[in-house]
């Protein structure tokens, strides 16, 4: 990758003297600020040769920086090794932020350049508040991949076909929700909303897609007031059955491209649209010559919160992805000390175990199978060169998850293949005792997930380690298996955990060149107790169906309380997947969920 990428930061460099251009910052996003992108918007990876989630590059005429965070640091060294990019560390002490490092780097009057599409409103504000303070200029329509992405090689504009997400799974139909949205955009005076985000779009319309490898989205655009409904999209994409159903729910299809003109010659100078600042893009917030209320998304709060239906079907999905990896641990079991298989056969026998589900739909992110070393990448990705080859000893951490039509899922195992360490099982359990504290937690309604974090740290912090990542992140139905607006972390968020809220409980520790664990299951808030005195507090209730290595569990750390909580979570897991099992698996899962 690193020869390629020198030729194409060649390319970039000599359009931007072209140009003019002193410096340009190339983010890891779309048009949409995803996540996941498709090809079509990977410049950052094609300039760089990173490939992780989170990356942000930024390129001088003289150097260039990646930034990243610490789920990406080994990956992103690996890859940028002979690229001609530095890496450069997001949230460590002493390390200088993008801004921080344009400021200290360009000359008084040099030109900072972005493609606003890929920027959002708030980021580009902060961008040229930041340039006006050093003396640089800030140009915004630095849309150049077309022309450097040399060789007519950049991927098209996926076209997959979109399909209606059945009210059986999503519990409330899009009628409805429009009008629950158009409810809360009329709170903040505003009588339209432009809507970007493309899980947001897909929840909204109950469609789905294929445009986002593991996100079950679409590429396009949603615009909502009382009077219009307009969905932006590639026509391709439609077939008569979503057009039919389009035009039921009274939404108007235009083109894709026809996007910022809509915007600047058909929504109303006398009207006031919601933007959320975090999302819309700047140039397509530039169209617009209307009044502009700037708050958060409500679809998001909206989508956040899940129905009966949607938490019946979760529950139903756990089940089956349980039962999956109980066939899947168990050929773990079996196979690894043959020496025949490594991590990417770990996937593949992953997937062809959930594959038995008539619901699935796929893997909700690229499964995370690390081997000894290999564990200790946060977000390690095996490719054929990199897979290493399992044995008879050591840990391996499997992060995996799962797109049912009914329910998203999002697991981490660590397991032993053999002769544990005492550092193993005493590094395991006190991981262990983390993840348990947050899934026992009972906590005031109101309470934000920064509040709670510190809850799964503790018992790494008294022993001088820890994890850099966050805690916990919010998960999508049947869409995004990272979405917001909450999350349990140490930064601080104002968003509240609700009832009806699905969010992962996953705390780790890292040793570099040793190994890695990671424990995390899903877990949904509820309420929990109520006094006239104290008022209303909430818990957690465990979605996530499958047992913590025995093997790994030093019970001589635990308390009682958590030897009953580790328990009675196996005997669950037991009893809600037991009748999806043969013989033999019920009695490999029985000797698993054994008391302590």
């Amino acid at each position: 990758m690193s020869k390629e990428t020198v030729k194409n930061l060649e390319a970039l460099r000599s359009e931007m003297r072209r140009l003019r251009v002193d410096a340009v910052i190339i983010p890891g996003t779309d048009p949409h600020q995803s996540e996941y992108i498709s090809g079509h918007w990977k410049l950052r990876d094609w300039v760089s040769g990173f490939t992780g989630s989170n990356g942000t590059a930024v390129v001088t005429m003289d150097e260039a920086g990646l930034w990243t965070d610490s789920r990406y640091f080994l990956q992103a060294a690996a890859q940028l090794e002979g690229s001609g990019f530095v890496l450069h560390k997001e949230d460590v002490p002493g390390e200088a932020t993008v801004e921080e490092w344009i400021a200290g780097n360009l000359h008084d009057g040099a030109v900072l350049a972005v493609d606003g599409y890929l920027f959002s409103i708030a980021r580009a504000a902060a961008l040229e508040k930041m340039c006006g303070r050093n003396g640089l200029r800030f140009a915004s329509d630095f849309d150049i991949a077309d022309r450097v992405w040399i060789g007519g090689d950049r991927p098209g504009r996926p076209s997959g076909k979109v399909f209606i997400h059945e009210e059986k799974y999503a519990g409330e139909s899009a009628n409805s929700k429009i009008d629950r949205v158009l409810a809360e955009v009329e709170k903040v005076d505003a009588e339209s909303i432009f809507i970007p985000s493309l899980d947001e779009i897909a929840w909204t319309l109950n469609l789905r897609g294929s445009d986002v490898e593991f996100t079950p989205v679409f590429i396009s655009y949603l615009y909502l007031s009382r009077t219009r409904r307009v969905l932006f999209i590639d026509e391709v994409k439609l077939d008569d059955e979503v057009r039919s159903y389009l035009k039921s729910i009274d939404v108007e299809v235009k083109p894709y491209d026809g996007v910022k003109d809509f915007l600047s010659q058909q929504v109303s100078t006398h009207e006031t649209i919601l933007l959320d600042p975090s999302k819309v893009s700047d140039t397509l917030a530039r169209a617009l010559d209307c009044m502009k209320v700037y708050a958060p998304s409500p679809v998001s709060m909206l989508k956040a919160v899940k129905n009966d239906v949607q938490l019946a079907g979760t529950r139903k999905a756990m089940e089956r992805d349980g039962a999956a990896l109980v066939r899947l641990f168990m050929w773990l079991e079996e196979n690894a000390a043959t020496g025949k298989y490594n991590e990417i056969d770990v996937w593949k026998k992953g997937m062809e175990f959930r594959g038995q589900s008539e619901l699935y739909r796929g893997d909700s992110f690229a499964m995370i199978a690390g081997y000894k070393e290999h564990g200790a990448i946060v977000h390690y990705s095996a490719t054929e060169e990199s897979a290493s080859t399992l044995a008879a000893d050591g840990l391996l951490l499997i992060d995996s998850g799962a797109q049912y039509l009914d329910g998203t899922t999002d697991i981490t195992r660590t397991l032993t293949l053999g002769n544990p360490t005492a550092d193993e099982r005493h590094d395991y359990t006190l991981v262990l005792k983390g993840h348990l504290a947050i899934a026992r937690a009972q906590f005031p309604v109101g309470t934000r997930g920064s509040q709670l974090d510190a809850l799964a740290r503790i018992y790494l912090w008294e022993e001088g380690m820890g994890y850099l990542h966050g805690t916990g992140h919010g998960v999508g139905h049947f869409l995004g298996v990272h979405e917001g607006p909450q999350n349990i972390r140490l930064n601080e968020n104002p968003t509240t955990l609700q009832p009806g809220m699905i969010t992962s409980d996953e705390p780790g520790v890292y040793k570099t060149g040793r190994y890695g664990i990671r424990i995390e299951n899903l877990v949904l808030t509820v309420l929990g107790a109520h006094s006239e005195e104290f008022g209303d507090f909430c818990r957690f209730e465990v979605l996530t169906l499958f047992p913590y290595d025995n093997k790994l569990i030093d019970t001589a750390m635990l308390t009682r309380q958590e030897i009953d909580q580790i328990n009675s979570y196996h005997k669950l897991v037991y009893d809600r997947l037991s009748p999806y099992l043969n013989e033999d698996e019920c009695r490999w899962l029985a000797d698993k969920t054994r008391e302590l």
